[in-house]
């Protein structure tokens, strides 16, 4: 019993420490589990009915507050599931009017490069975009010089080297260091192959994980500076990449807020992309937002390719009518992105 009350006082503690607004890695780490917190206290619920003898006051202390942390779990892991409302609408996928993508974060001392590039042919996508590639992966990749018009590499050693493969022109390409000048994104316009232009932002923030970076602040800043340089663009745009933040977190909410993007998981499934050789600890990181102007043809995680990331596949339509039923950030909102902008810019 004292097991019990241990993990019970444990993981109650977890379910409702993320409501806590700090950067703190050890406070965001507990964003990521929600799926599994569910699970462990829904078994240590099953717990206390089955091994406490007597219904007494801290029986039903104990049970009150593992049903709230089940409540609350669930109110934030519904919009992931079909039981959710959908963000975006599915339409029928165009060629000259649409776009397929592939995003991977590759691991960067993953050595079988053949996974990505078979993947890459099975598929057959309009853009690949790869982080965490260094100069061995650059050189692993030349394969697909041929298969695509237009590449942009940024390889590096410190796990946060790009590359970037396409069929369609790029009519316009900035590389920007938004927070951290060790840490590139990408910001391209294309075109499409009905003539139509897009903006593409693709990014992979610094994670808070202790030893390289006690708090998200530099994450959550980066991420909202994209999320309001898609707000002020005119042209249709997507933010694409490892974000280092699930789909369910604050950050990713105040995002969709802030950019007026659509979250292609919402109404749909959490399509994990992490852990892909813990299948206990999975969890969505890798992302591909849409601004109103696109509709939804596909999305999927495909195969593992020997990473701790499953890379995920997305084809999408620019459409006539608006699909998307996007969320608005209010006064209160906006004013807190500003601040965590300001944050990670100092």
């Amino acid at each position: 019993m004292i097991l019990l009350r241990i993990f019970s006082g444990f993981f109650i503690l977890a379910t409702f420490l993320p409501l806590i607004k700090w950067d703190h890695w050890w406070i965001r780490v507990f964003d990521y589990p929600r799926i599994q917190k569910f699970l462990i206290n829904l078994v240590l619920l099953i717990g206390w009915v089955t091994f406490f003898s007597q219904f007494n006051v801290e029986f039903w202390i104990w049970v009150a507050l593992l049903l709230s942390c089940e409540a609350f779990l669930i109110r934030k892991v519904i919009p992931f599931t079909p039981l959710g409302k959908k963000m975006i609408q599915k339409v029928n996928f165009d060629q000259r009017s649409g776009i397929h993508l592939i995003v991977a974060n590759v691991y960067q001392y993953n050595r079988q490069y053949h996974k990505i590039l078979r993947l890459v042919e099975k598929e057959s996508p309009d853009l690949v975009f790869i982080v965490e590639t260094d100069q061995a992966w650059a050189d692993a990749m030349k394969e697909l010089e041929f298969k695509y018009s237009e590449c942009i590499k940024i390889p590096l050693d410190n796990t946060y080297g790009l590359l970037l493969y396409t069929n369609l022109k790029i009519d316009r390409q900035e590389t920007h260091y938004l927070i951290d000048s060790e840490i590139p994104s990408l910001e391209l316009d294309i075109i499409l192959n009905d003539g139509q232009k897009i903006t593409i932002y693709a990014i992979h923030p610094t994670p808070p994980v202790p030893g390289e970076n006690s708090v998200s602040t530099e994450r959550d800043a980066e991420i909202l500076i994209v999320g309001k340089k898609s707000k002020a663009n005119p042209l249709p745009s997507l933010v694409i990449g490892d974000l280092n933040d699930v789909a369910w977190s604050y950050t990713t909410e105040l995002f969709l807020k802030i950019s007026e993007m659509a979250d292609p998981r919402r109404g749909r499934g959490t399509y994990n992309t992490f852990h892909a050789k813990i299948p206990i600890f999975r969890w969505p990181l890798d992302h591909i937002f849409l601004s109103k102007e696109f509709g939804l043809s596909e999305l999927k995680v495909l195969p593992g390719i020997g990473s701790d990331h499953f890379p995920i596949s997305l084809k999408a339509v620019l459409t006539k009518r608006n699909t998307t039923d996007t969320l608005q950030a209010n006064g209160d909102e906006k004013k807190e992105a500003r601040q965590k902008i300001s944050n990670g810019l100092d």
